[in-house]
């Protein structure tokens, strides 16, 4: 745990700008398994590297078509009957991608 501008922050690893040029891919695996980064030069910290909060990953069309089946036929042998205005928002998946 590292105590910087009066707030703790754990951190787990510490790079070096050398180590982090030499051992990219290393690192860049550490950050996506959701571990911090500290980047220092000279022992000094001048960036905190952290995992990214919310996934990215877009779905195959295929499978989400697949699992949306699924759910309705879950739905009907359940007898649950629901509108689909009761979902309309009006965006189309394009809109979802930031």
């Amino acid at each position: 745990m590292r105590r910087t501008d009066g707030v703790l922050r754990c951190a787990t690893m510490d790079v070096s700008v050398r180590e982090l040029r030499n051992h990219t891919s290393r690192v860049v695996s550490a950050i996506e398994a959701g571990e911090p980064v500290v980047l220092t030069v000279h022992g000094r910290p001048v960036a905190d590297i952290l995992p990214r909060q919310v996934a990215s990953e877009r779905r195959p069309s295929n499978l989400l078509i697949a699992d949306l089946q699924a759910i309705s036929a879950l739905a009907t042998d359940l007898d649950i009957d629901s509108d689909a205005k009761d979902f309309d928002v009006g965006w189309t998946t394009d809109d979802l991608v930031a």
